[in-house]
């Protein structure tokens, strides 16, 4: 049973990998468009078999010798053999020479993909199509001195072939296509489109147009942006435009637009400035390639495409600033607008967590008496530092009258590890003040400086004489009892100063940084903020966590989930849920029945989900929306807001006419809220209610909504409910 289970497995992902191969060639995995694809190889029967034939060969030995599994499921070792077998297959008759150098010709093919993978690779750049120009140009060459191999003919009788392959109705839309009565340039677009898979004809491109648009809107307007300019450029400088008609090569503007556009670029006004300001040097390689290569006989195919996007990807990586102007996609989903989409919701996110995650450096709630560019002290180069102090409700710092160090409530309180690292420098001796007097000749009084990377070190001054709990080299953990506030050095009453900085010594320059998680107090509510400065006059905390949400949302690899999903129509089903963790330490809740994946993180105080892969129709879906944010802290009715790439909650119409302005403008968005509602057994922290909404809005005009509830017991997330459009799943959990 052994092999049969194992080839089971195997098959999905190497019909996966066959498809994607079709795909790839417009940067693309998607499945549908690969089908329309492989149906215009196939217009050229031969062509398309050898193409097919091709790309299986490539892909079982890629996998027999042990190549990256991922790698060939995707296409990347597939799609330059299908090229070179495509090339070959329009060129020469069929025949055992034929066959014989066509699957030694896509082993050539293979080892030079994973040659350029290493070479060109290292440099963080794409290998593009190098592999089938290098592969199909040997070949050509070397078929010259192979006697066994014909020439094709079967350009000559193609009306012959489509009639045997399609029947008359295929010769007849055949014809209809290439009897349309478009002007020059469009006639010469589509062609153009065809030509990318040796099809030179209306029919292939006009059905190769259908499939961007259905693959990506983006794509399709990145072509149109790339041929058109090309066209309008050859207009303007008086070049010969039967150029681009010559086995109309003019596909390379569009393949260089698309790359550049919208694939490895993220798709923006300045990608595409870039696209139309490249248009005259992929002519000008064009031009003088053809030159060269035609000494030869032999083609440029994609030569020009190769060049330029290889020389300005490779020029970006060079930049010492201006990074977003056009800005390289650093996670590639073979979607311009998956691209785009969540690239802006990554910023929206998580655009601090570029910064090291500081904590407050106290327990409890306590004051901001003095923030960035401070009233007193802060100024300057030492501008970016905060001043705490415990006060009460009304704002006073003190007991009784104020006149002794102990009446002061943050007195002699912990001062915690704001994050993990070392203690660089300790300085301890100094005595705390009297109130209202300071010490001007040892400004920080005690003080303690903890190293957390190269270049990135916390100080915390005024500490109490003698007070340190760690020693100097000592490493400490984010939230370590340090040592306790006091009242020494230039401070009059007791107070915690706090900054951040790049340098190890005690009277180092600040340099901005924000706070990674903190609560803001005001008027008995609650707010969350997330990388943000503490400003002058609030009080703020950290989160104070609680047991039964950090139990609920603690989720560990290996461990299952089940639940007994109900519908309002009776249906009644058992999911399970599996946390899977990858090789890069990424984790993900994995669905059994849909085979989806909820991708998320644990940074100890929030839970979020990152994105979500498969079916938009399963439980796990809905409870990626439900609790795409979660706060592990109980605060009654704190309201957590975030935001959803649009593509991932949105009505489908609305994201098709969304696609085609995203670079420029985003009219629409989907919102996330969460609200505490209730915390019913305040004694053990647990029987917490939560309520999410998820919304689509354009402006202020809700198109799309979806409301759930969650109800966390001690034995964790034990249900929760969705309600859309007056219908309602209930899923409870079933106990291990």
């Amino acid at each position: 049973m052994a092999e049969p289970d194992k080839l089971k497995s195997l098959l999905p992902a190497f019909l996966s990998g066959i498809a994607n191969s079709y795909s790839q060639i417009f940067f693309s995995d998607n499945k549908f468009f690969a089908v329309i694809l492989m149906l215009i190889s196939f217009f050229d029967i031969y062509a398309g078999l050898s193409g097919l034939i091709a790309v299986m060969v490539s892909n079982i030995l890629a996998y027999v010798i042990g190549f990256n599994r991922y790698n060939i499921k995707q296409g990347y070792y597939g799609f330059n053999s299908l090229l070179v077998g495509l090339g070959i297959g329009v060129y020469y008759e069929p025949g055992l020479a034929f066959f014989t150098i066509l699957v030694f010709a896509t082993f050539l093919t293979l080892f030079l993909t994973l040659g350029l993978e290493g070479i060109i690779g290292k440099y963080g750049l794409p290998y593009l199509s190098l592999p089938f120009l290098l592969g199909l140009s040997l070949v050509t060459l070397a078929a010259r001195q192979f006697t066994s191999l014909q020439v094709s003919e079967s350009g000559l009788y193609q009306m012959n072939e489509l009639y045997s392959w399609g029947g008359q109705t295929m010769v007849d839309a055949y014809n209809w296509f290439n009897t349309l009565n478009l002007p020059e340039s469009w006639n010469l677009y589509f062609k153009s489109l065809g030509a990318i898979f040796f099809q030179y004809h209306l029919f292939a491109g006009i059905l190769v147009a259908l499939g961007l648009i259905i693959y990506s809107r983006i794509a399709f307007m990145l072509s149109l942006l790339g041929f058109f300019s090309a066209w309008l450029y050859y207009q303007f400088i008086g070049a010969d435009i039967t150029e681009l008609s010559y086995g109309y090569i003019g596909f390379n503007f569009i393949l260089t637009s698309m790359a550049i556009g919208g694939f490895f670029i993220i798709p923006s006004r300045w990608s595409f400035v870039w696209v139309i300001l490249l248009t005259p040097l992929i002519s000008i390689i064009l031009t003088s390639t053809y030159t060269i290569f035609s000494l030869f006989q032999l083609s440029i195919y994609s030569l020009p495409f190769n060049v330029i996007v290889l020389l300005f990807l490779y020029s970006l990586k060079l930049r010492e600033r201006f990074f977003t102007k056009p800005e390289l996609v650093s996670y590639q989903q073979n979607s311009p607008e998956k691209n785009l989409y969540s690239h802006i919701n990554y910023k929206v996110r998580f655009g601090g967590a570029m910064f090291f995650p500081f904590a407050l450096p106290f327990w409890g709630k306590w004051k901001v008496t003095q923030g960035h560019s401070g009233t007193f002290t802060h100024k300057d180069e030492w501008r970016h530092a905060w001043d705490f102090e415990v006060t009460d409700d009304d704002g006073l710092a003190y007991s009784d009258k104020g006149e002794k160090t102990e009446d002061y409530y943050g007195y002699n309180k912990p001062v915690l590890a704001p994050a993990g690292g070392w203690v660089e420098e300790i300085t301890d001796g100094y005595d705390d003040n009297e109130i209202g007097s300071m010490d001007l000749e040892h400004n920080w009084g005690n003080t303690i400086i903890l190293r957390h990377t190269d270049q990135l070190y916390s100080k915390l001054s005024h500490l109490k004489k003698e007070s340190f709990k760690v020693v100097k080299g000592e490493t400490v953990y984010r939230g370590q009892h340090l040592a306790n506030c006091g009242n020494s050095g230039r401070s009059p009453v007791p107070h915690i100063h706090f900054q951040i900085q790049t340098t190890p010594y005690i009277g180092s320059k600040t340099t901005e940084h924000p706070i990674s998680h903190y609560i803001l107090h005001q008027h008995g509510t609650f707010d969350l903020k997330s990388y943000d400065v503490p400003a002058y006059d609030k009080w703020v905390s950290n989160i104070s966590r609680n047991s039964a949400l950090e139990k609920a949302f603690h989720l560990i690899p290996g461990q299952m989930l089940k639940y007994q999903v109900s519908t309002a129509a009776g249906n009644d089903a058992a999911v399970s849920w599996e946390v899977q963790v990858d090789s890069l330490n990424n984790t993900c809740l994995y669905c059994q029945e849909s085979g989806s994946r909820a991708w998320f993180r644990n940074d100890g105080d929030l839970h979020y989900f990152t994105h979500f892969e498969g079916n938009k129709s399963s439980l796990l879906y809905l409870f990626f929306l439900s609790a795409y944010k979660v706060m592990l802290g109980y605060y009654n009715d704190l309201l957590v807001t975030d935001y959803y790439p649009v593509h991932a909650f949105n009505n489908p119409v609305l994201t098709f006419i969304q696609d085609f302005i995203a670079p420029f403008w985003i009219f629409t968005r989907a919102v996330y809220h969460l609200q505490y509602l209730k915390m019913e057994d305040e004694l053990m922290q647990s029987n917490i209610r939560l309520r999410s909404e998820t919304m689509v809005k354009i402006g202020s005009w809700i198109t799309k909504r979806i409301d759930s509830e969650i109800f966390i017991s001690p034995n964790g997330i034990e249900s929760f409910i969705v309600h859309e459009k007056g219908k309602s799943i209930v899923a409870k959990l079933i106990p291990q």
